[in-house]
């Protein structure tokens, strides 16, 4: 069930992370995020019942801790791209914040891959970055801050990855539930700050179903990490950009260029070689 939860996580980050960019282009980038962590909050509530567990303080403690891991990578990643080449800038992000789960897993949690699960890691690090890459972006232009800050933010996105793995076995979702409230409370105190105008009320029924799709995703994968190894399962979860690709090409009508469309073929390769 691990690589199934895994790859559901994939695809519901992918599905959140396309609504998130469809939000940004009508509302501040800090509002959907926002948005996104409290919209979710109802579905994780009523999860709760299905999936009860026990609170303790490391199971809050390390969920909060994961919470705050995810938004600071959040606006790393967004200083990033305001400062580098959105062709650098997310390849980087996104084949560091898989790695570091997966080196994490591998080097310290002692997980013990076959020759498969290896080539089929190595491959899934290849298409998240032939997926993201554009051939055509140079970093002369704009300097050395933004890889500096992608590469910030893909490390703190995987050690939120690896902060959830820790959390008790027993302790259900209570680590989810403090993940979104540290999460949404540090935006709160950032809006605050820097005073964004709020979402008009008609989009608030997008940011319902991303929230939505979004928590679905942080479930499945916290799941998945209690019933498989971490470096396998934060891999398959990090294919989301695959996952958002694919949906933009039939959503927004994005034309996929030959790496992407190679990215894609690498991913599927990459799948089974571990689910099999």
């Amino acid at each position: 069930m691990a690589p199934l939860l895994a790859l559901a996580s994939a695809a519901c980050f992918g599905a959140a992370d396309i609504i998130g960019a469809i939000a940004s282009r009508r509302t501040s980038a800090i509002w959907v995020s926002l948005a996104l962590q409290v919209t979710g909050m109802p579905v994780l509530l009523a999860a709760l019942l299905l999936l009860p567990g026990v609170v303790s303080a490391r199971a809050l403690g390390l969920g909060a801790l994961a919470g705050t891991a995810g938004i600071l990578g959040l606006v790393l990643y967004l200083r990033s791209l305001a400062v580098g080449p959105v062709g650098v800038i997310s390849p980087l992000a996104a084949l560091v914040g898989a790695a570091v789960p997966v080196g994490w897993g591998v080097a310290l949690g002692g997980d013990r891959l076959q020759t498969a699960e290896v080539v089929g890691v190595l491959l899934g690090l290849v298409a998240v970055v032939l997926v993201a890459w554009s051939p055509r972006a140079s970093t002369r232009a704009y300097g050395r801050r933004g890889p500096a800050f992608a590469m910030l933010a893909g490390t703190t996105f995987g050690l939120y990855f690896v902060v959830l793995d820790a959390t008790p076995p027993d302790s259900g979702l209570w680590p989810l539930v403090a993940s979104r409230m540290a999460g949404a409370l540090l935006l709160a105190a950032v809006l605050l700050v820097v005073r964004r105008p709020a979402p008009s009320g008609g989009l608030w029924n997008l940011l319902l179903v991303g929230g939505t799709v979004d928590t679905l995703a942080t479930l499945t994968f916290l799941l998945a990490t209690r019933q498989g190894l971490l470096s396998l399962v934060a891999l398959l979860a990090s294919l989301s950009p695959v996952v958002a690709l694919v949906l933009a090409r039939f959503l927004l009508k994005e034309r996929l260029t030959v790496l992407q469309a190679s990215g894609v073929a690498v991913a599927m390769l990459a799948i089974g070689l571990i689910v099999t």
